[in-house]
């Protein structure tokens, strides 16, 4: 999953500096973005459009692996 969300998280900003942090309970998995503050206007997109589209993919990839997925940006 953490790699997933890394993959698009760097193709959609083209930035590298970026650390995806993973907390695991039972059957859901938090995922922590922080990222610097010029990436997380990308991240965040237009009336968070992108935010929600990346969120989608990882739920169907939760869905999957049967597991709950949330996913939160910090500067």
């Amino acid at each position: 999953m953490k790699e997933l969300l890394t993959f698009l998280i760097i193709e959609i900003t083209g930035i590298k500096d970026i650390e995806v942090l993973e907390e695991r309970i039972e059957n859901k998995v938090n995922l922590i973005v922080k990222a610097p503050q010029e990436a997380v206007g990308l991240i965040i997109g237009k009336e968070g459009k992108t935010i929600k589209n990346i969120r989608k993919i990882l739920a169907i990839r939760a869905t999957q692996e049967d597991t709950v997925v949330s996913v939160n940006v910090n500067p």
